[in-house]
């Protein structure tokens, strides 16, 4: 799992003000960190299947997320998508 300095560090990209913690863009980064660990994790024990649930629900909640994010602010969205190597 990320470490609290980590999870800082990203939410301190990505937030739109000193106070934000919770917009879509911090959501999606701090999901995308999560999915790759378990990504990491999952290589190394294939068969924890509860793991790949969370995986899996993880990826729909960004995908969610993204969509949400595509919607309302198209600049901001595309800003995410490079930041973070997605949508290659």
């Amino acid at each position: 799992m990320a470490t609290k300095e980590a999870k800082l560090k990203t939410i301190e990209q990505f937030a739109q003000s000193s106070q934000d913690t919770g917009s879509a863009p911090v959501q999606v980064a701090l999901c995308t960190e999560r999915i790759l660990h378990l990504t990491e994790h999952l290589k190394e024990n294939p068969k924890d299947f509860s793991s790949k649930r969370g995986l899996l629900q993880l990826v729909s909640r960004r995908r969610k997320l993204l969509r949400y994010l595509q919607e309302t602010d198209e600049n901001h969205y595309k800003q995410v998508i490079e930041r973070l190597g997605l949508r290659r």
